[in-house]
């Protein structure tokens, strides 16, 4: 990439895990750039602790002034109250962006908060663990992975901002696949294949909890399966908060489409239809584990707009 097309200060808001990942990433997609961190007091000492050797702060002002590139990588909740607050520092030519899991409200509240020309970008990295914290960044967490974009018109009207443009690039350096999705679609995708999955897994455990005698028994038994089922058990309350809070239309909808293919099951325990439903599972398995997807498969030319709710 053209050095002169690089991000020359990029300002990340939130070092956790994502927000320290993509600050690794980028400083080793781009050695000279410069990285400025906001956080709370007691993260930011944690940062200061460890390998990364960025500046920071815990005034926001003074850690957007200045930056051509704002990445909020906070809690969708918060990264909405944030808004306004960047959008009174942050330069008039600055790209805005952030890596939420969910879309539609952010995106609608960014359209008031910004005015001149500040640029907002809807984003979500398709990477993570289930461990949290700065601790567990790695600069390699987005390599092969989907970068969703978000953009409400057609594709080839998303690269009209030449920061838009800069920021695909950057997602392409990181070692991600850049997909273009409209908000809604984007909403209702993650509540299918990430939301209700997380729930279902939470449902699961406490299921297990419930059924755990004072001998151990079930959970003594327990092999690999399990552990893999629960992987995503481990996952902080504090994060996936704000996720339900506003995707909660869609993953309703999904957790109803859930427990109506568990009853499904239940109906259908001694019929071949159970095997049947056995297929259907084996070739979502099959696709999913699929090393590697076209890239075609990851740059649709539409978006899906207009995409309703309830997909």
């Amino acid at each position: 990439m053209n050095e002169s097309r690089e991000f020359r200060r990029v300002a990340i808001l939130g070092v956790g895990l994502i927000g320290a990942s993509f600050g690794a990433a980028i400083e080793k997609a781009q050695p000279g750039v410069s990285i400025i961190a906001y956080d709370r007091p007691e993260v930011l000492r944690r940062l200061r602790e460890s390998k990364f050797r960025w500046e920071s702060s815990a005034d926001l002002g003074s850690v957007v002034q200045g930056a051509d590139l704002v990445y909020i990588a906070l809690p969708v909740g918060a990264a909405i109250e944030m808004l306004p607050g960047i959008s009174s520092y942050c330069d008039s030519q600055a790209l805005i962006t952030d890596s939420g899991s969910t879309k539609t409200r952010v995106c609608k509240a960014s359209q008031s908060a910004f005015r001149g020309g500040v640029k907002f970008l809807g984003g979500h990295p398709i990477a993570g663990r289930e461990l949290s914290g700065l601790e567990h960044a790695d600069a390699e967490l987005f390599h092969e992975k989907r970068y969703i974009l978000i953009n409400d018109g057609p594709v080839k009207e998303a690269g009209s901002d030449q920061r838009v443009r800069r920021f695909a690039e950057l997602v392409q350096a990181i070692g991600a696949e850049p997909f273009w999705c409209d908000a809604e679609a984007h909403d209702w995708a993650m509540a299918v294949v990430s939301q209700m999955p997380q729930l279902v897994s939470v449902a699961l455990a406490q299921v297990i909890s419930d059924e755990t005698d004072e001998t151990g028994l079930p959970v003594t038994l327990a092999g690999s399966g399990l552990r893999d089922m629960l992987r995503t058990a481990g996952s902080s309350y504090e994060m996936w908060r704000d996720i339900c809070m506003t995707n909660t239309e869609n993953i309703a909808r999904s957790l109803d489409r859930m427990a109506q293919a568990i009853d499904f099951l239940r109906a259908h325990l001694t019929s071949r239809e159970l095997e049947n439903e056995f297929r259907t599972a084996n070739e979502v398995y099959k696709t999913l584990h699929e090393k590697h997807l076209p890239t075609d498969k990851l740059q649709p030319s539409e978006p899906r707009s207009g995409a309703s709710a309830n997909g």
